[in-house]
Formats: structure tokens, C-alpha cells, sequence
């Protein structure tokens, strides 16, 4: 009797091993299978790009990356005014969104409120990343625009001999497309480094205060290098964001194709070029266009390549 219900025990277990087998394996080739489809996609659209631009780089060549003008009526195309435009309003973005982000990080993550005020504070912040884009871009021009006129103004009359403040501020431009963008990476920014900090160990903090070290001490000597690499994806992420931003940008940067270096003037970027012109160009244009796009996935894949290239540095201190 003893002997009969070991082998049903034995047998049981036999096929629930088995069974458990043939679900991990299962898993594992479906989650490799799904990872080479994101892949898959990823080489799919930039190879319907790449083909659709051939027209204009067989026409254009690296030439494009260096033509400020945009003529389709003489059917002459460069994307430099939108190449600068694209990377200087997000370079803009994180100029004044890393900070705000981070200090939001910090007082969000190191219980300098009370919960009760702190768990609102990381909805509202959270709940910016869920305005539609067009609903920033409204704000933007009835609301924002004229705010930053006074700032504006006191740039130029102050500081006109830098390049950046040369021209007077007229309203749209790429000074309130970079603020816009701020404040639509700023979620970005501040909930990923807000977990990368709650993530750590509570061992880094009390060893820290062991020693002697103040609270401040603690966050900038210890916790944010330990949560460096989480805080730069977390950066990179929302650098991707802006430089691929269209709606809101379109709506406030003035669609100027022309290159200027101020800060100050009518602008325009690749994404917004896009939005404005795809929908009535063809021939030359369309091909251009499709370059233009090709050239801002490049720009987007160099900041993802740089960002994995600084987290694998700091890693390895």
C-alpha cells in the first residue's frame, strides 16, 4: 500500500515537473520572441524612412545637415535652422527642468513633509505628465507667452551683444517652446529620480548619519551618486520626450525656418516641420520630410547611445 501511493506521489511530481518545464520554457522563448518583435518594429520603421528619404539624400547628400534653406518652391531643402531648433529648445528644457525635477526628487523622496501633503504633491506632479500636448500648447500661447514678455525683454536690452539675447522677444520663439518643454519633461525627471532614490537602501542613510554627516551631506555625498545612473535614464528619457515633442511646440516656437541664434526669435523644430508640412508635400518635399525624420531619429538614437555610455561609466566607479 506504501509502495503503490510513493509512485503516485513520485509520478505526480514527475509530471508537475514536467509541466513546470514546459511553462518556463514557454515563457522564456515568448519573452525573447517579443523583445526581437520590438526590435523587429523598431528596424521596420527606420528602414521605411530611411527608403522613402533616398530621393532627397541621392538630391541633397550630408548637404542637408548643413543648408539653412527650406524652398519648395525651387524645391531647395536643408534641415539646419530645424536640426539647431530641436536640439537648443530641449537643451533649453533640461536647463530648467533638471533642477526643479530634482529638488522635487529629493523633498518628495527625504521626508521633508509630512505624508499627508507629500502623497497630493506626487499626484500633481505625476498629473502634469497626463496633459495632452495641445492642451500645453494652448497655455502656452494665451497664458505663458505673455508672462514671459517682461523676461524677455529684460534679456534683450541687458544682454543683446550675447548671440542668444540679440533679437527682441516678440512673442512666439524658442525661449517658450524650451519653458513649455520644461514643464512637459518635468514629471519625467522628477518620478524616476524620485524612485531611484526611494529605491535605496535605508543602510546608505543611517550609515551616512553614523559618521556624522548632516542631512544634506547625506543626499549629495551619498544617495544621489548611488542613484546617479537611475537619475540619468530617468534625464535621457525625458530629453527623448522633448526632442520629439510636435503639438505644443508647434504652437509656440513661431515656425520660422530660418536660422537665427537667438533664443529670443521665431524658431522651429524637425518634429513641427513635420506636423506642419507632411500633410501637403509631395515629390522632392515628401522625400526631404522623410530625411528630416531620418535625421531626427539619428539625433535621438546619439542622446540614448551617450546616455547608456555615462550610466555604464558611472556603474563602473
Amino acid at each position: 500500500m506504501n509502495s503503490t501511493t510513493n509512485d503516485a506521489q513520485m509520478t505526480a511530481q514527475v509530471e508537475r515537473s514536467r509541466t513546470e518545464k514546459t511553462i518556463d520554457q514557454s515563457f522564456f522563448w515568448t519573452t525573447r520572441i517579443l523583445a526581437l518583435a520590438v526590435a523587429g518594429v523598431l528596424l521596420w520603421i527606420t528602414g521605411q524612412v530611411a527608403w522613402n528619404s533616398i530621393p532627397a539624400i541621392q538630391q541633397f547628400g550630408l548637404a542637408f545637415l548643413a543648408t539653412s534653406a527650406w524652398n519648395p518652391v525651387e524645391e531647395i531643402y536643408g534641415v539646419l535652422p530645424m536640426a539647431y531648433g530641436t536640439v537648443v529648445s530641449s537643451f533649453i528644457a533640461l536647463l530648467l527642468a533638471i533642477p526643479v525635477g530634482l529638488a522635487c526628487a529629493i523633498v518628495l523622496s527625504e521626508n521633508f513633509l509630512p505624508l499627508s501633503i507629500r502623497t497630493p504633491l506626487v499626484f500633481l506632479v505625476e498629473l502634469l505628465a497626463a496633459i495632452p500636448s495641445v492642451v500645453y500648447g494652448l497655455w502656452g500661447i494665451y497664458v505663458l507667452i505673455p508672462f514671459l514678455q517682461p523676461i524677455g525683454r529684460w534679456l534683450y536690452e541687458n544682454f543683446s551683444f550675447i548671440p542668444l539675447f540679440s533679437t527682441r522677444y516678440i512673442g512666439p520663439g524658442m525661449f517658450p517652446a524650451g519653458v513649455i518643454l520644461a514643464i512637459m519633461i518635468l514629471p519625467i525627471i522628477a518620478a524616476i529620480s524620485r524612485d531611484s532614490l526611494a529605491a535605496l537602501p535605508d543602510e546608505l542613510r543611517w550609515g551616512s548619519y553614523g559618521i556624522g554627516s548632516t542631512r544634506w551631506q547625506t543626499i549629495f555625498s551619498i544617495l544621489i551618486p548611488a542613484a546617479f545612473s537611475g537619475i540619468v535614464g530617468g534625464i535621457m528619457l525625458a530629453l527623448g520626450r522633448a526632442l520629439g515633442e510636435t503639438i505644443a511646440v508647434t504652437l509656440v516656437i513661431g515656425n520660422s525656418n530660418n536660422l537665427n541664434f537667438s533664443i529670443l526669435a521665431p524658431a522651429n523644430t524637425i518634429a513641427s516641420l513635420l506636423a506642419n508640412q507632411f500633410a501637403e508635400a509631395g515629390g522632392l518635399q515628401k522625400a526631404a520630410l522623410f530625411y528630416a525624420g531620418l535625421v531626427l531619429f539619428v539625433i535621438t538614437l546619439i542622446v540614448n547611445v551617450l546616455a547608456y555610455w555615462i550610466i555604464q561609466r558611472v556603474k563602473k566607479y
